[in-house]
């Protein structure tokens, strides 16, 4: 078996590159189920082929796998190649001249300016939990944080004189992101009640605390608190989710002339090719205003 072929560049992504788990995960399971196909050839990791991997992209292919998603095995697969050559376990790289699939690049989905305040509307409440969702919506659509870099954020985040958040990206980096005041507000009047969610009236390090093994509340039950709130909203709950909500705020932040620059930092994105993808989203909805509301459309 090479499955410590595979645990040890993980290990290098963790503390070379720092690496977050859910990045880490994704990684395993994409060179797990590469190397169970190549076992299934009767090869493991130190003797696949060139002609080995593109059976496998051939396969996953016949099977229906979008072309991003085999594009991001393929990436996967490119940099544990790379990692057993530069530690002498290969002497060479099957995986240097593969093209990637290749896949149209899509659009994010977004939600519109009146969709977010229906949001918004429909999270106003006096109780703990609708305080907590409140302060949460306001964060993601304020900030245009990464669900992972918002549910995890620590207490305090955020003191009252401050105008910034700090955040950990990806990579373990930092950004400061600004923060208005209404935002702030919500996440006050959410901070009356906080001790509500601690577990059993513990202190909790997290800004939200849960009561799960992580100790604050995850991704996953974000994303389903945010879709009950859509159909409270008479909004379609499969538009929601907590990264439309990201992509709305880089979205309506450039239809309002913010610079790419600026999205880029605030969003953490290392490359401004990833946040150029926004200006495709301002040309679509352009577009359909002039063929909606032009006198000759």
């Amino acid at each position: 078996m090479t499955r410590h072929y595979i645990e040890g560049f993980l290990e290098m992504l963790l503390t070379e590159r720092g690496a977050a788990e859910n990045t880490l995960s994704g990684y395993r399971r994409d060179l797990n189920d590469f190397e169970s196909f190549a076992l299934r050839c009767g090869k493991n990791l130190s003797v696949v082929s060139s002609k080995d991997i593109q059976a496998y992209l051939k396969l996953l292919d016949d099977s229906g796998l979008k072309a991003s998603t085999q594009a991001r095995r393929l990436s996967a697969i490119r940099q544990l190649f790379s990692y057993l050559l530069g530690e002498d376990i290969r002497h060479d790289d099957p995986a240097l001249n593969i093209d990637s699939p290749r896949a149209g690049r899509r659009l994010p989905k977004y939600l519109t300016e009146a969709e977010v305040d229906g949001l918004l509307a429909a999270a106003e409440g006096d109780t703990p939990e609708k305080r907590r969702l409140l302060s949460l919506l306001h964060l993601l659509y304020a900030t245009g944080l990464r669900v992972t870099e918002l549910v995890s954020l620590p207490f305090p985040a955020l003191r009252e004189q401050d105008r910034f958040l700090i955040v950990r990206g990806k990579g373990n980096k930092e950004r400061l992101v600004p923060v208005n005041d209404t935002s702030k507000q919500a996440l006050g009047r959410y901070l009356e009640v906080r001790d509500v969610f601690c577990p059993d009236g513990a202190h909790s390090k997290w800004l939200y605390p849960s009561r799960g093994g992580q100790g604050f509340l995850t991704r996953q039950r974000l994303g389903q608190l945010l879709k009950e709130l859509a159909i409270e909203a008479n909004i379609d709950s499969a538009k929601v989710s907590p990264h439309v909500l990201r992509h709305a705020f880089a979205s309506h932040l450039l239809a309002h002339g913010a610079d790419l620059r600026s999205l880029q930092k605030m969003l953490g994105h290392s490359d401004i090719s990833t946040t150029q993808i926004y200006t495709h989203v301002l040309q679509e909805r352009l577009k359909e205003i002039v063929t909606t509301h032009h006198p000759l459309a």
